[in-house]
């Protein structure tokens, strides 16, 4: 069974280049690019979600959302990485209790490899 990879990004290129990748990589891809609630997600069942920061129209920063992931105990154990070119990206992965972060624009092999990480 293919595991399920839940993007969330409002940039359409991202998505699409992350959409790619990740299906050359035998994943299942469920894209989002408006922000998602807890309880959607939840719905969706994701292995593990990748976040991006700043969600342009939507009520929440992806640091935010990560962190009610990790309060919600349905939710704790999912892998978050937090994808942007934030400058403090590493302090807000930590802050918000992110699995991992990698910092755009990122190296293809190297986002391949901490997203296999968490999920073989």
């Amino acid at each position: 069974m293919k595991k399920r990879i839940l993007t969330i990004e409002d940039d359409p290129d991202i998505l699409e280049i992350l959409n790619i990748i990740f299906q050359e990589e035998d994943y299942e891809i469920i894209s989002n690019s408006n922000g998602m609630s807890v309880d959607e997600i939840m719905l969706v069942h994701p292995d593990l979600v990748l976040l991006d920061v700043r969600i342009v129209g939507f009520n929440k920063t992806g640091v935010q959302l990560c962190e009610e992931l990790k309060a919600f105990t349905a939710t704790s154990h999912l892998p978050v990485i937090l994808l942007s070119a934030e400058q403090n990206l590493p302090q807000m992965a930590a802050s918000c209790g992110a699995d991992a972060y990698v910092v755009k624009p990122f190296d293809i092999d190297g986002l391949i490899s901490v997203v296999n990480k968490f999920t073989s």
